[in-house]
C-alpha cells in the first residue's frame, strides 16, 4: 500500500507516521495497540496525554485475537496497530477488522515513526533565522542557523543529511559549517556526511577530539573563546564539560545551544564517556553550569540537543526555555555542589541503546552503512540525568 491509499472494503489502511503524529498534535484521542515484545515496548513507545496505548506481543496473537485483549480495545473508536516494521501489524489489523473494529496500522512501524523529523523556527529578535529540528521518536534536537546567505547546522543527525541540505537550499543559503557539541552517544553524527555532500566545514570541539577522533576526511576544531562567522552573526564557543570531557555550547546572539549540558527539564548525565569517573564528571558539570551557563543573562534562550516526552512546547512551537525561568523552576540548578553531585549520580536512567557502538562510530572507529546506522539509534536518547523532569 502507498501513503493514505485505500483499496477494497476488506483491505487495511496503512496510516503514514506523519499522519498519526498530526492526529496526536491536533489533540485527537488516539488508541494504539503496540504488538512488539514487552521489553521493546517498555524501552520505547509512542506516548502523549491524548494517546491510550496497550501492549500485547505479536507471538500471543498467532492463533487469533484473545478475548482478554478484545475487552481492552475500544468498540467505537479507531485504533491503530503498530509493530517494529509494519508487516505483523497489518496481519493483526486484518484480524481485528474481521471482529468489526475500526482499525488501521502504522506504515513501516516504529522504524517509520523514527523517520519523522520536524522543522520549527525560533522567535528571535534579530535578522538571523534559527530553526529547531525535532525527532519525536527519540527527542533529538538539531539546529539550523542562517544569516546573509550563509548557514550552519549544530548537532545534525546522519539520517537526515539530505533534509538539512535541502532546507539550506530552500532558504537561499550555502552551508558553511556543520558543528557537533560533543561526541554523541545516542545518534550517529551528520557532520561528516554534510561536509561530503555540501562542501561545508565539519567542526568538532578540540577537547572532544582528544578522545581519539579518527576521521578519514578533514575537519576543524574550536576551543573555548573561539568564534565562527556565519553571515552577519558570530557563533561563540563555550567549553562546558561534564556530560563529556569535550562538551561544548555554542552561542548565537541570545540563544545558547547547550548540547547535552542543560536541558529544558533536566541536566546532563555524566557517565557515558567513562562510567568509573561519573562522580568527578558530575562535579565538573556543576562547575560548567554555575560558572559558564547560569552566569549568562536571564533572557538567554536555552536550546538543548534533547527533549523528553513530557516537555512542553513554547509559544513558537519549539522545545526551548528561558534561562531565568529555568533557574526558578529547576531545583537542581540551585543546589550546592555536594548535594548536586550526589543527586546526579544516584538518579541516572538506563544508558542509551547501543551507545558504545554509536560512540565508536562518532569517533571514526566503526563505519556502519546507512541502514545499520539508523538501526543503531532507534529508541530513546536517555542522555539526561533523570527519567523524570526536574522542573516543578
Amino acid at each position: 500500500m502507498t501513503d493514505g491509499e485505500y483499496h477494497s472494503e476488506d483491505d487495511i489502511n496503512s496510516i503514514p507516521p506523519k499522519e498519526l503524529k498530526e492526529r496526536i498534535d491536533r489533540d485527537e484521542d488516539v488508541f494504539i495497540l503496540d504488538i512488539r515484545a514487552e521489553n521493546d515496548f517498555e524501552e520505547w513507545h509512542i506516548s502523549d496525554e491524548n494517546v491510550e496505548i496497550v501492549n500485547h506481543p505479536y507471538f500471543t496473537l498467532l492463533d487469533g485475537i484473545p478475548e482478554e485483549l478484545l475487552t481492552k480495545l475500544p468498540e467505537e473508536q479507531k485504533l491503530t496497530v503498530l509493530c517494529a516494521k509494519g508487516g505483523s501489524s497489518e496481519l493483526v489489523a486484518e484480524n481485528l477488522q474481521q471482529e468489526d473494529y475500526d482499525v488501521d496500522h502504522l506504515e513501516r512501524g516504529m522504524k517509520g515513526w523514527a523517520r519523522i523529523y520536524e522543522y520549527t523556527e525560533l522567535t528571535v529578535q534579530s535578522d538571523v533565522t534559527i530553526a529547531q529540528y525535532h525527532r519525536p521518536s527519540s527527542g533529538c534536537l538539531a539546529y539550523l542557523i542562517v544569516s546573509d546567505s550563509e548557514a550552519a547546522v549544530i548537532d545534525p543527525l546522519h539520517a537526515f543529511t539530505a533534509q538539512y541540505a535541502q532546507d539550506v537550499r530552500n532558504l537561499g543559503a550555502e552551508l558553511v559549517y556543520a558543528l557537533d557539541t560533543h561526541i554523541h552517544a545516542d545518534h550517529i553524527s551528520g557532520i561528516r556526511s554534510l561536509a561530503d555532500q555540501t562542501g561545508a566545514t565539519a567542526v568538532m570541539p578540540a577537547a572532544a577530539t582528544e578522545r581519539g577522533v579518527d576521521y578519514d576526511q578533514p575537519y576543524e576544531t574550536v576551543r573555548n573563546g573561539d568564534s565562527l562567522t556565519v553571515g552577519e552573526v558570530e557563533i561563540d564557543v563555550i567549553h562546558t564539560p561534564g556530560h563529556t570531557s569535550g562538551m561544548t555550547a555554542y552561542k548565537v546572539e541570545n540563544v545558547l545551544f547547550t548540547g547535552d549540558g542543560l536541558f529544558t527539564e533536566s541536566v546532563a548525565r555524566p557517565d557515558l564517556e567513562d562510567p568509573a569517573a561519573a562522580t568527578d564528571a558530575a562535579a565538573t558539570l556543576y562547575e560548567s553550569l554555575t560558572e559558564e551557563i547560569l552566569t549568562l543573562p536571564d533572557d538567554t534562550i536555552i536550546a538543548p540537543a534533547h527533549v523528553s516526552d513530557s516537555a512542553s512546547q513554547c509559544e513558537d512551537g519549539t522545545y526551548t526555555a528561558i534561562l531565568g525561568e529555568l533557574t526558578e523552576t529547576m531545583d537542581v540548578l540551585s543546589m550546592d555542589k555536594e548535594p548536586f553531585v550526589e543527586f546526579i549520580v544516584s538518579s541516572m536512567p538506563p544508558r542509551p541503546a547501543n551507545y558504545e557502538a554509536i560512540i565508536a562510530t562518532n569517533l571514526g572507529e566503526e563505519s556502519p552503512d546507512d541502514e545499520e546506522a539508523f538501526e543503531l539509534e532507534l529508541g530513546p536518547n536517555n542522555c539526561a540525568a533523570s527519567e523524570s523532569p526536574l522542573t516543578n
